[in-house]
């Protein structure tokens, strides 16, 4: 289910921006593009996001500025004290020996090894984590929310397509009804064909077989299963999630038993209303990928 929410927030020398996106998959799928020099801070967000989520390719970016992290500079003491003591004994020495040297920049001396550092990053960040996470709430919770809204639309749509499916297989019942004179009749020129052009032949097993085909022919029981798939996605809809891979896991049904009434149509009305339960059961799967 498609899903999307970000935010920001910031405490005394850190700022930072969430973004939390999904898109449809069948399975849990969480990626995590967050600072590492937080410790524990994925750990934790991985874990609530699988408390919260079961279904689709999800994906949350963090970004974290800070001033120790932003190119703030600062002046080792100690470094700085030993290159002007060294500068003063060269100084002195060049001149004891009459060398006229060109007086220090403070560029110059700033640019020797050491002396300017970047600020130090090993403060503790556990009360970072803690304002994080507590920010994070708010955002996941705009994030269900959008997922919940689209839930509800998706539910109209599905039950609007077991609306369609079980109208649809009323008819198919109708359709087979109807058939089933013809059936018959052609059954029985069957029959009479093939005693007539068969010496020796048992009409006793002829017509064994010829009732064989007629109960291979009968749509019965994928009807009666069209109508109990379509009673129980109603419940797992009224249900709630999650309920996603159970629904993907029936609408293989619903499409199994829509081929099987095909194959066994022996009739233009009856295929054509199962070539419309194929089409309704391929709209329904294509909106069930979006449930969780």
């Amino acid at each position: 289910m498609t899903g999307f929410a970000s935010g920001r927030g910031a405490i005394e020398g850190y700022a930072w921006d969430w973004e939390l996106r999904s898109v449809n998959g069948k399975g849990l799928d969480l990626r995590l593009r967050v600072p590492d020099w937080i410790d524990g801070l994925e750990t934790a967000l991985r874990a609530r996001l699988g408390k919260a989520l079961s279904r689709g390719n999800v994906t949350l970016s963090l970004r974290v500025q800070s001033e120790a992290r932003s190119g703030r500079l600062q002046v080792n003491e100690t470094q700085l004290g030993d290159v002007l003591e060294a500068i003063g004994r060269i100084e002195s020495e060049a001149m004891a020996r009459g060398i006229s040297l060109a007086p220090s920049r403070p560029g110059d001396i700033l640019a020797q090894r050491g002396v300017l550092e970047a600020a130090s990053t090993e403060a503790n960040t556990a009360p970072l984590q803690a304002a994080l996470l507590e920010d994070f709430e708010p955002v996941l919770a705009a994030f269900l929310d959008m997922r919940r809204g689209e839930g509800a639309a998706l539910t109209e749509i599905l039950n609007g397509q077991m609306d369609e499916i079980a109208r649809l297989t009323g008819a198919a019942a109708e359709a087979a009804d109807a058939r089933r004179a013809d059936v018959s009749e052609t059954l029985r020129a069957a029959l009479a064909r093939v005693l007539d052009n068969s010496e020796g032949a048992d009409p006793d097993r002829v017509a064994q077989e010829l009732a064989l085909l007629a109960v291979k022919s009968d749509v019965t029981e994928e009807l009666d299963r069209l109508h109990a798939h379509v009673t129980t996605a109603r419940d797992m809809i009224a249900t709630g999630s999650p309920i996603g891979r159970k629904l993907d896991f029936l609408t293989q049904e619903f499409n199994r038993e829509a081929n099987t009434l095909c194959s066994k149509a022996q009739s233009g009305a009856l295929t054509k209303i199962g070539l419309e339960l194929k089409t309704v059961i391929d709209q329904m799967r294509e909106q069930v990928q979006n449930v969780e």
